[in-house]
């Protein structure tokens, strides 16, 4: 049940569907021949316009001379003469001049990272990512289709904001339901588990994400009814599997900081699991650092007592705590799950790259089973079985689905998944 707010990228389809078609866009770099390279990538994907200027001074006067009107996209350079990359970027976010912003180097990939913090600092600042040169027409493509999406790359905010009453009538309806997004052995392509992520059927909304109601479950009274809910529907569709005749497949489900601290949740718990049939051993408990730091003393007894009932027990979004090491040591963790950040475009940057291997091998001498989350594309996936993760989580391998549609995806994607994992 993470907490999971992300919106898949629209698919490249024709060219009159993309959102960039017939906008404007500002190259900003010194070099000629690398600006003519980036001028005719964006021509050929279709952009109206295609402004140039050889550094931020002149960027920001064609800008300025467009009309005031924000543009669409600017694709600037790091090092050039006058103003840099760096400080454009800062003008550029400071003077909310752009709509998009995309990145490019050939120098220190770190260089880069420092711009990708500043975005992930500032949802609406319009970064849809970081390239290296010499930029390639799919790379930027893949970046342009991010445009989908609200400023920052983010998942568009709520339109409106449920009170209580109404998550608790949305409760009582049994509108609240587990999606399901697989895990994949890395060494046979095979299906070895699922997390549940929990979607609200709104009657006049549609399908919601977690954004639109975790929030306000959080640190009030209904959290405890609603993960229960959650966890006893997933409870029932553990049973129908194993009569549909699919192989035992485990399956994670995540627990708040309130849930976690409560000794009261925990005996509700494990008593609804235990009254079902289904073996403690088949559910993976996902925590994260925050949630167990929160009641450190209560977190900590409670985790053990679930591991001593037979629970897996999983370390959520490993590494972006300040103590994730530490907890990782003190509690009884079969599972590790490192954290999207670390693990997507590991294999382009460096830094990334000694995390997400630091994490791996960490997971590998405590003997527990490693998980990566967020692998997007084929190069992550390669970089994560070179380096021996053992299941792998995200978009490359399939997206969050109803419980039905899990058995006709293992079927049509059976032989996709062996495939990959026997790629060279």
């Amino acid at each position: 049940m993470t907490i999971d707010s992300s919106v898949q990228p629209a698919a490249a389809g024709h060219a009159a569907a993309a959102p960039w078609h017939g906008q404007s866009v500002l190259v900003v770099e010194d070099s000629a021949v690398q600006r003519a390279h980036l001028v005719a990538l964006l021509r050929e994907l279709g952009f109206a316009t295609v402004l140039e200027a050889a550094d931020g001074n002149e960027a920001l006067r064609v800008i300025e001379g467009a009309g005031g009107t924000p543009l669409f996209l600017v694709l600037t350079d790091l090092e050039m003469p006058g103003m840099d990359g760096i400080e454009l970027t800062c003008q550029l976010r400071e003077r909310r001049l752009v709509r998009h912003l995309i990145v490019i180097s050939a120098r220190d990939p770190r260089l880069l990272e420092i711009i990708e913090s500043m975005g992930s600092e500032d949802a609406s600042f319009g970064l849809l990512g970081t390239l290296l040169k010499p930029v390639q027409a799919a790379a930027l493509q893949q970046l342009l289709e991010l445009t989908a999406r609200a400023p920052g790359g983010q998942a568009r905010p709520p339109d409106f904001v449920p009170t209580l009453a109404e998550l608790a009538a949305a409760l009582a309806r049994r509108e609240f339901l587990p999606y399901f997004q697989p895990k994949v052995a890395m060494g046979s392509g095979q299906l070895k588990g699922v997390e549940a992520l929990a979607r609200w059927q709104h009657p006049q909304r549609g399908l919601l994400a977690p954004l639109y109601f975790i929030g306000p479950l959080e640190g009030s009274a209904l959290m405890a009814d609603f993960t229960l809910a959650i966890v006893g529907q997933v409870l029932e569709r553990m049973l129908a599997w194993r009569e549909a005749g699919l192989p035992p497949l485990t399956v994670s489900i995540n627990l708040s900081a309130d849930n976690l601290a409560e000794r009261a949740f925990i005996d509700r718990l494990t008593a609804l699991v235990l009254a079902s049939g289904v073996a403690p051993a088949a559910l993976v408990w996902e925590v994260t650092e925050t949630s167990v730091m929160r009641q450190l003393s209560q977190s900590l007894t409670n985790l053990g007592r679930l591991r001593l009932m037979g629970f897996g027990l999983a370390m959520d979004d490993f590494g972006i705590g300040y103590s994730s090491m530490q907890q990782f040591a003190r509690c009884p963790f079969t599972e590790l799950k490192i954290d999207r950040a670390f693990v997507h475009g590991a294999a382009q940057w460096p830094n990334r790259h000694v995390v997400l291997k630091s994490a791996l091998e960490l997971g590998q001498r405590l003997g527990v089973h490693t998980v990566a989350e967020g692998v997007e594309s084929e190069a992550d996936w390669r970089l994560l079985r070179d380096l021996g993760c053992d299941m792998a989580q995200g978009y490359l391998l399939a997206r969050p689905m109803p419980a039905e549609e899990l058995l006709g995806w293992m079927r049509r994607d059976r032989r996709r998944l062996r495939e990959l994992a026997g790629s060279a």
